[in-house]
């Protein structure tokens, strides 16, 4: 059973999202529970400075960064926002 943990900075980001915004993502986590892998999300590995991270798209242009341990045993959601403010 994956457990998911959330960082003090996703929901400080969390909170400066659109209501629209923030349906998307929570619709992402409840896909991504069920499946992490599930296409829709594009679940991917990140290279650089944060090379031990994962990505998945939550929207057109909102990305959820995240790193997972222990085979996606425990899951933690590290920050949202859009593509431009996640990847500076």
């Amino acid at each position: 059973m994956m457990k998911i943990r959330f960082k003090k900075s996703f929901w400080k980001y969390y909170a400066k999202l659109t209501s629209k915004q923030r349906k998307a993502v929570d619709r992402a986590i409840v896909i991504f529970r069920k499946d992490p892998f599930s296409p829709k999300l594009r679940n991917h590995s990140l290279r650089g400075k944060l090379s031990d991270e994962r990505s998945i798209v939550a929207g057109y242009d909102l990305r959820i960064i995240f790193r997972e341990e222990g085979g996606y045993c425990l899951v933690i959601m590290i920050t949202v926002g859009t593509h431009d403010e996640v990847y500076k």
